[in-house]
């Protein structure tokens, strides 16, 4: 679990330096296609206050209630409805990087003052059973799948910008 931990507490600083790879004309940047994007189809603003809002609508509370209550059944959230509900492309990305840290350090304090047996605690989640420790696995998931899609939009971005080479048909 130490393993687990460690990396959720490093992701932040991940997150941002994506993020900061991404070319600032193209924060609000959507690709023509999304076949293959490893995350939901977000754009890197969206991308940003996504994992802000799933770490605190989320996974704060799924934390909380399978800790405190007997074998919750927990709701999953739509991301893609959340981005356009709440309106994501029009908010600021460096607020919800700051919000989004400020909250995974809260749920790591949480984590941290655990007793392994804490992380037996069972859960219904997504019409399965879980433990807390399966939810943290799954954070961890979630983190990762995050850098994979900002990873898949800078690959997008650097195509969309460099003129693919032109090939001649030679027929014969």
């Amino acid at each position: 679990m130490q393993t687990t931990l460690d990396a959720l507490a490093e992701f932040p600083r991940r997150l941002e330096a994506h993020f900061a790879a991404v070319p600032p004309e193209l924060l609000r940047w959507a690709p023509p296609r999304w076949d293959g994007i490893p995350s939901e189809r977000l754009t890197p603003v969206e991308q940003a206050w996504h994992v802000r809002d799933i770490e605190i609508d989320g996974y704060h509370h799924r934390f909380r209630r399978t800790l405190h209550e007997v074998h919750p059944m927990l709701p999953d959230l739509d991301g893609e409805g959340l981005a356009r509900e709440r309106r994501y492309a029009e908010r600021d990305p460096w607020q919800a990087l700051e919000e989004f840290r400020a909250a995974r350090e809260a749920n790591l304090v949480l984590l941290r003052s655990l007793v392994p047996a804490d992380f037996d605690r069972t859960a219904g989640f997504e019409g399965v059973p879980v433990t807390l420790r399966t939810l943290v696995h799954q954070l961890c998931s979630h983190d990762l799948q995050h850098l994979a899609g900002l990873q898949w939009l800078l690959g997008r971005m650097a195509a969309n910008r460099t003129p693919l080479p032109f090939r001649k048909h030679v027929l014969g």
